[in-house]
């Protein structure tokens, strides 16, 4: 039996349609215009329309029939709890390289948690391997044009991807890109490439059916497995050496020119990691097609620097006298101190510490930055020269607040180094900001509410 959709009203907003209505926290929609509402795409589409019809159910069970006449692009003014209005579709796959798997216990919930809805890919940018895509789902992208979709790759060898994702339908849920393709979706792709399993010549093929679905198929990364340690059952998968990383960029750069020459871009691209990994590099900024892919590792690392550069060009110096620190991953460290080394340059009176923080939570095998754990930047950090500041990138952080993967807050790490703890943005711009002390508005009253809350305290 199919489960009914439970479309609660969470908020009415005041002087609305809904307000107006009598339509209050608590009711239930039922449909639009005779049209069962799924989620978010749904309703969205349907209360487009000038002329609506809505069935509405009370808490106590009375249904309300409410017609409505309205501006095309007048809302309604009703709020839902969840995003989607819907629940999120887990993941029905158990992928050799999936990372969720390589997590230790006790961690939160959320973090365990194995999404691989095609809505999410619209709407957060979520990769998804179409295995939990019905034809239903296909009709909606083409329809309500929920694009770009992000898609999981990993080989375009049915049987070799089958076995990969451990799930025997994932082969034929290839042919969905097919439809896909002939409804004129954007996508874009992914490889997450493990070492003798869909590399080599199963890249090269797979690179080679990609091409296929140019130019809809705007771009696909490679990426290398991330390998925790936290892989004791697991199957088993080594890491890249530098000698068979060079080998990857060299397959992906001649395939990059190859397209290049045909299409005008470049199609695929490797994560960033590749190259620290080969000790190379990474690629001028015409070669990343306006950075389709910076979310999933893709040109972040020349994107910062090359904002850096613009940012500091500008730049006079001064005397200015600075004394601080910064905090990084592997990945990014050697980028951070190049760029910390020209703030010196310019600013003489100013003196950055840089470290890189080694992943002793998840392994010495995860070099980004935004799965740096609390707990391993101050068993680190612990007696170094800090200055009068600590600066941490704000992908180390959950989206939505100053916490780290292991729990621990801003404020921990602070409290737990006698430092201020700053946190900077993305950009080279405000990296430079960050260096020169020119704090941005969010850290500025941040240091003010602590430096309030410590006086309270001493009084």
């Amino acid at each position: 039996m199919k489960k009914k959709h439970e479309h609660i009203v969470e908020t009415v907003e005041k002087n609305s349609i809904a307000e107006e209505l009598g339509i209050e926290p608590g009711d239930r929609l039922l449909s639009i215009n005779g049209q069962e509402i799924e989620d978010i795409f749904d309703y969205q589409y349907y209360v487009e329309d000038e002329e609506l019809l809505l069935l509405i159910e009370k808490p106590d069970g009375e249904q309300w029939e409410l017609e409505i006449e309205k501006d095309p692009d007048e809302s309604l003014g009703i709020g839902f709890g969840a995003g989607l209005m819907d629940e999120y579709r887990s993941c029905c796959n158990r992928c050799i390289f999936c990372f969720i798997d390589q997590m230790p216990p006790g961690m939160r919930d959320t973090l365990y948690f194995k999404d691989d809805d095609s809505r999410l890919s619209f709407l957060q940018g979520n990769y998804v391997t179409l295995t939990n895509m019905s034809e239903h789902d296909i009709e909606r992208i083409i329809r309500y044009r929920l694009e770009p979709i992000n898609i999981s790759f990993q080989t375009t060898n049915p049987e070799l991807r089958c076995r990969m994702l451990h799930n025997r339908f994932a082969g034929d849920a290839l042919k969905k890109v097919d439809l896909l393709y002939q409804g004129g979706i954007e996508m874009n792709g992914q490889i997450v490439l493990c070492k003798g399993v869909n590399d080599g010549e199963e890249l090269e093929r797979s690179i080679r059916d990609l091409t296929g679905y140019l130019p809809l198929l705007k771009s696909v990364s490679v990426v290398p497995v991330g390998l925790t340690r936290f892989r004791e059952g697991l199957y088993s998968l080594e890491p890249f050496t530098k000698e068979e990383a060079k080998e990857v960029l060299e397959v992906i750069h001649r395939w990059q020119r190859k397209i290049y020459d045909e299409y005008g871009l470049h199609f695929i691209h490797a994560g960033d990691e590749w190259y620290l990994l080969a000790e190379e590099e990474v690629p001028e900024e015409e070669r990343y097609d306006g950075y389709l892919q910076l979310e999933n590792g893709v040109g972040m690392l020349r994107l910062l620097f090359n904002e850096f550069e613009e940012g500091f060009r500008e730049m006079k110096g001064d005397d200015r006298r600075v004394e601080l620190s910064a905090a990084t991953g592997k990945l990014a460290f050697p980028y951070i101190r190049k760029m910390a080394d020209r703030i010196e340059e310019k600013y003489p009176g100013v003196k950055i510490h840089v470290y890189c923080i080694r992943n002793d939570f998840f392994g010495e095998r995860i070099t980004v930055s935004g799965l740096i754990t609390g707990q391993d930047i101050i068993a680190q950090l612990k007696g170094k020269e800090l200055g009068s500041a600590l600066l941490l990138p704000c992908n180390m952080l959950k989206a939505d607040a100053d916490v780290f993967l292991d729990d621990l807050t801003v404020k921990d790490v602070s409290d737990a180094l006698q430092v201020p703890v700053d946190i900077v943005k993305s950009s080279g711009q405000d990296l430079i900001r960050a260096f020169t002390r020119e704090e941005s508005e969010g850290n500025r009253k941040r240091n003010e509410e602590e430096m309030k809350q410590g006086i309270i305290q001493e009084r």
